[in-house]
């Protein structure tokens, strides 16, 4: 009786699971930077914690839902985070384009970049192509100081985290634990851990490997502990800092 019991129980675990699937469609896009494609840029649902990657041509394919949260990461670009409206169901197709992470912080960079005017071209331009650019979507840029004014709506790492890790284990493999650095280092720019924590730019990378073993629980990186993640990484800077002052 117990197994049947549990049998049940376990039919109805992933029937409901798949239930949630069957309500997502499938989303056509394209990530651009600069009108050149993209390739090998992340695209995470983190609210159904499923990651894809862009192709050659920076095209993607993901299933979504409206009110699901897409974040779309890589180490050289900046991340943008685009919630799922009814709109962009309904067009099933969007177009997202990326700008350069700084690294140079000595002196002032200037773009070419007018995100407005550049989405109006792309709008006229993708009409007859495969795709088509939604300028109603809202894209979400995280590149200002994290510190000084919070980070807006959160950021769910671990959702991020367990996207990634989903999109590069096969079923037979353990998934790793999960690593501040292997999240935050694509997030975050170099200009944060600069300006804002006062790290030399050359130990940003020491510094993520550092806080990975003095991280206390994985549930630091939720949505709802934004705050005391940045009070995390404003404590151990400077005890990170302290250390290697007395190195030297």
């Amino acid at each position: 009786m117990k197994s049947v019991l549990l049998a049940l129980s376990i039919f109805m675990f992933v029937s409901m699971g798949h239930a949630q699937d069957d309500d997502r469609s499938y989303l056509r896009g394209q990530v651009l930077y600069r009108n050149a494609f993209v390739p090998n840029e992340n695209v995470i649902n983190t609210t159904s914690e499923f990651a894809t990657i862009t192709n050659n041509k920076g095209e993607f394919l993901i299933k979504v839902k409206v009110g699901d949260e897409l974040v779309f990461t890589a180490v050289n670009y900046q991340l943008q985070i685009v919630i799922i409206t009814e709109e962009i169901i309904r067009r099933g197709r969007l177009v997202v384009e990326v700008k350069e992470k700084v690294t140079q912080l000595d002196e002032v960079v200037v773009t070419p970049e007018e995100q407005e005017k550049f989405l109006e071209v792309k709008n006229e331009e993708f009409k007859d192509f495969e795709y088509e650019a939604d300028r109603s979507t809202e894209v979400e840029n995280i590149a200002m100081p994290e510190i000084t004014r919070g980070m807006k709506d959160g950021i769910n790492f671990v959702n991020i985290f367990k996207a990634l890790a989903k999109a590069n284990t096969t079923a037979d493999e353990t998934r790793a634990p999960l690593k501040m650095s292997q999240v935050m280092r694509q997030v975050y720019e170099d200009e944060f851990f600069v300006s804002d924590l006062h790290l030399p730019q050359d130990q940003i990378d020491a510094f993520l490997i550092y806080c990975d073993s003095k991280m206390p629980t994985q549930t630091l990186l939720r949505k709802e502990n934004e705050f005391q993640l940045i009070d995390f990484l404003v404590t151990h800077s400077k005890t990170f800092l302290a250390q290697i002052d007395g190195k030297e």
